[in-house]
């Protein structure tokens, strides 16, 4: 089975920064593209930022300038440098990775169980 470990969450002051880990582990072939999406209380969960198996990347426009998201391939993990925060950035936000388990097996999606990022006035 496929899991998803974040790590890196916290309290931090606005203007500051914080970088998020997610790593994929479990009977995987191929994952292809990741990304993080965040969830504040009473609000629906949104995209972050998206990176494909190749790099190429896709920011929410609340985000762009602020937050770069990356991967290493080889570790199967997936990063966002968070800067400039501000506190309506605090959510909890959560990790996804599209996965094919096997080289004949469909894409499926995963996810993380959230980790939350606080940022105070």
């Amino acid at each position: 089975q496929v899991q998803l470990v974040e790590s890196g969450g916290g309290l931090v002051q606005a203007g500051g920064s914080l970088r998020l880990s997610c790593v994929a582990s479990g009977r995987i072939w191929r994952v292809n593209a990741m990304g993080w999406y965040r969830q504040a209380p009473g609000n629906q969960r949104e995209l972050v930022a998206t990176i494909t198996q190749s790099g190429s990347t896709n920011y929410a426009d609340s985000v762009k300038g602020r937050f770069t998201i990356s991967r290493d391939n080889a570790k199967n993990t997936v990063y966002l440098q968070m800067s400039s925060l501000k506190p309506e950035d605090t959510a909890v936000y959560y990790c996804n990775a599209n996965v094919r388990r096997l080289s004949s097996s469909p894409e499926a999606a995963y996810w993380g169980q959230g980790t939350q990022v606080t940022v105070s006035s």
